[in-house]
Formats: structure tokens, C-alpha cells, sequence
């Protein structure tokens, strides 16, 4: 099998913005030619729709890295970031709750609410689930969260394929009832579901937002249905505190509304 080299001028990009990020006060065209060892005519050719994208500036001659390129070096640090900084968080929440935690993540592909990471309660009954079990979107507390801050085509898509079948006697299997619990948890930040995905447990489920804003996780808390009805104020209000904080540690800033 033969695997094509890239071409030339595809390498040269990151090399650009490698070289740029080196030099914060910026480098005329003539610097960043001798430093790449590209011709003046072929680097202008990759600078101008860089520049036309924001991906960098362009002063005096002098080019600098742009907003884009900021926005793109963020996401990339707070991805990285992102699971070991959960954690610690969710950590916090189960040793404040003495439940278990669950962060959960969308998997869009197969429309679920994905357990990536869990950490148990030490209780000797307790909610005990494996992490990489999935569960529906409709039903459970942390599907139900994730939903509610997808993008309102994607919610929409959702609710016309979804198939709302009955897990317990208790599951919400209409649209028209679903619509008004993901309407509320849009409105509050929160999502409860009790005896729905599996009989005896439920679960409270807050949002975890990167500094753009983006909803990347839900952090629950796991329990005995009658446990957590007993302590559902304690519960929501330990979960909000964890799932603000963790936004904070990837970057989220809440905007504070003006009267």
C-alpha cells in the first residue's frame, strides 16, 4: 500500500501558527518566509484566507494570530482537560452527598446518555451501575439534561424518531408530556427523574458548561428512589453547587443579568 505524502503547502499551516504563537508582537511576511523557508508568493497564498477567517491578523505588515486561533487553541486545552477536571468535581459532590455520581455524556450517534466516569456511594444500599452503561434520553435524569441543551433542530429531530417505550410504570412515553419536562429543565437547569429508567432509583442531573457556553456533561446524582425523594433538596442544591463549579474550571463564566 502506497500512503500519500500531504502536500507541501497543507504542512506549512501549522508550522505558521507554531512560529507565530512563538513570536507574540508578530512577524512580517519576509521573517516568517526565511523561518519556513517558503517562498514570499506561495506563504501569502496561505496567509490571506487565514486572515480573512480570523485565524490571524494582519497589521502594518505584521501578522499576528487572530481571534479564531485563540477560540480554537481554547477548545482544544479544555477538551484535554476536561475529564481529569470533572472528576475532581464530581468527586466533591459524592463525598458531600454520600450518593453516587455519574458524569454523563451524549452520545449522538446512538441518541443515549453515556456513564463515563462513576464513583460509588459507600453506603451499603446504594445505586450501583458500571461506567459505559448508556441510558435512554427521554427517561433518565442525565438524558433528559443533555437533551434539553442540544440544538433545537437536534431536539426536534429527536423528538419526531424517538421511540418512547415504557422501562417502568412510571416512564413519560408522550412528546407532548416530554416537551413540557425538557421545557422546564431549559428553565431551571435541572433534571429529576425517579422510577423512570429503572424502578427503584432516580436521579438528579446538572449541566457542565466549556467557556463557550456549551453544555459538554451532566454530573448526577445516583440513589434509592425513596432516599432521594427523603433528601431532594439537599441533593439538587449539592449538585448545582459541584455542576457551577466545574463549569468554572473549564472556563464558564455565568453572566450575571441586569436589572
Amino acid at each position: 500500500m502506497v500512503i500519500e505524502s500531504a502536500p507541501k503547502s497543507t504542512l506549512r499551516i501549522p508550522g505558521i501558527f507554531e512560529i507565530i504563537s512563538r513570536n507574540p508582537e508578530g512577524l512580517t511576511l519576509a521573517r516568517l518566509s526565511v523561518l519556513l523557508e517558503s517562498p514570499k508568493s506561495s506563504l501569502l497564498n496561505l496567509l490571506r484566507p487565514l486572515v480573512a477567517q480570523d485565524y490571524l491578523c494582519s497589521a502594518h505588515g505584521v501578522y499576528t494570530l487572530g481571534s479564531r486561533a485563540f477560540s480554537l487553541a481554547s477548545g482544544i486545552i479544555s477538551t484535554r482537560r476536561q475529564p481529569s477536571l470533572i472528576r475532581q468535581f464530581a468527586h466533591d459532590l459524592a463525598a458531600a452527598t454520600q450518593e453516587t455520581v455519574i458524569v454523563a455524556v451524549l452520545d449522538r450517534a446512538a441518541a443515549l446518555a453515556a456513564y463515563v466516569d462513576v464513583i460509588e456511594s459507600p453506603q451499603l444500599v446504594r445505586y450501583s451501575v458500571p461506567a459505559g452503561v448508556t441510558r435512554p434520553l427521554y427517561c433518565s435524569a442525565a438524558g433528559r439534561l443533555l437533551l434539553a441543551f442540544q440544538p433545537e433542530d437536534w431536539r426536534e429531530s429527536y423528538f419526531k424518531t424517538a421511540d418512547l417505550k415504557p422501562l417502568t410504570a412510571r416512564t413519560v412515553t408522550t412528546v407532548p408530556e416530554l416537551r413540557k419536562i425538557i421545557a422546564e429543565i431549559r428553565r431551571t437547569g435541572v433534571a429529576f427523574s425517579s422510577n423512570e429508567a429503572v424502578e427503584g432509583a432516580a436521579g438528579i442531573a446538572v449541566p457542565v458548561r466549556d467557556a463557550e457556553g456549551t453544555v459538554v456533561a451532566a454530573l448526577l446524582v445516583a440513589a434509592p428512589a425513596a432516599r432521594a425523594d427523603h433528601n431532594r433538596t439537599l441533593l439538587r442544591q449539592e449538585a448545582v453547587l459541584a455542576g457551577g463549579r466545574a463549569s468554572q474550571a473549564l472556563g464558564h463564566r455565568q453572566v450575571e443579568a441586569v436589572a
